[in-house]
């Protein structure tokens, strides 16, 4: 068990380094003191037992990791390099100091990955496990902003879309065949975060806007495309071959299957047709999705789809 609050500082120090460039003063006293650029990148998660995860199938090495890596993911959008984080934590008595060293060694590998400096929080019981990240980094020269695009400009993404919905069935209902699919239950528990691509793709003058795909397209590209704006898919979608195979096995439809996703973090991006082949040359992991027209919604073959947007847990 963890014997005092104490105790659980002293298991974050041994796993969290306390000197770092970006930090003048580190953990231990009332604030920390941080050497910032001139422009920031902020952004925040919960990650909360039993709404974002569920210690019956993620482990706590899943849990830190993942905790981390859905922050990453929205300052991959932006375009910043990572630099900090806060961390604030609900901890249940059930869980002992070993769940506790596994979980945080796990967030401090990714930390290290990014060079990451964890410059505090807190830390309270409750009735079940929670995160609250906050993470910051150094600003891009110009802002990635959602509503960048105009009718006939091609949206793209980076990443895979649809995997992680699968993964989140499958392992709700404990299924058998979780072997068969093991990037979609990975891709679930352990999503990376495309820092890189994100920081890249700011560098391209090609591209107008860029947004972190966490509640599927069906919810997400409308507030990327803005109020004004929809989208006409591509008859030749880009759907997984692992998602084929789940709806397959389903009898759903791959492509709205798809569409709904959820917890992708793929990177959703904007180009004008015009620049679409330098841009796709530059970058050769850009799939295009579709054009932007000048209705809301999403069109496939002119007509409009009605999609629900994905919530946690709901498996219809």
């Amino acid at each position: 068990m963890l014997r005092s609050e104490d105790h659980f500082l002293e298991i974050v120090d041994s796993l969290f380094p306390l000197e770092h460039e970006h930090m003048l003063v580190g953990r231990g006293d009332d604030c920390a003191v941080l050497q910032c650029p001139e422009r920031l990148c902020m952004s925040s998660d919960l990650f909360l037992e039993d709404v974002h995860f569920r210690t019956r199938y993620f482990n706590p090495e899943d849990i830190g990791y993942k905790g981390l890596a859905v922050n990453l993911s929205d300052l991959a959008a932006a375009g910043a390099r990572p630099l900090g984080f806060n961390m604030n934590l609900i901890w249940p008595g059930y869980l002992d100091e070993s769940f506790c060293r596994r979980m945080l060694a796990s967030m401090a590998e990714l930390a290290r990955e990014f060079d990451l400096a964890l410059s505090g929080g807190d830390l309270s019981f409750g009735r079940s496990l929670g995160l609250a990240v906050t993470i910051w980094g150094k600003s891009p020269e110009r802002n990635m902003l959602r509503g960048q695009g105009q009718p006939g400009d091609i949206v793209f993404i980076v990443g895979e879309v649809g995997l992680a919905r699968c993964g989140l069935i499958l392992l709700e209902e404990n299924d058998p065949e979780l072997d068969r699919f093991s990037l979609a239950v990975g891709r679930h528990l352990r999503p990376y975060p495309l820092v890189s691509q994100g920081r890249e793709l700011t560098g391209m003058k090609e591209v107008k806007g860029l947004m972190d795909v966490s509640d599927g397209l069906a919810r997400d590209l409308p507030r990327f495309l803005g109020p004004d704006h929809g989208l006409e898919l591509y008859q030749d979608f880009p759907v997984h071959p692992e998602v084929r195979a789940f709806c397959r096995d389903r009898q759903k439809e791959p492509l709205m299957f798809t569409l709904r996703g959820g917890e992708d973090y793929a990177l959703l991006g904007v180009c004008s047709e015009k620049n679409w082949e330098k841009l796709h040359t530059g970058l050769q992991d850009l799939k295009k999705i579709g054009n932007i027209v000048e209705v809301p919604g999403i069109y496939l073959k002119g007509k409009k789809l009605e999609l629900k947007g994905f919530d946690h847990f709901e498996k219809k």
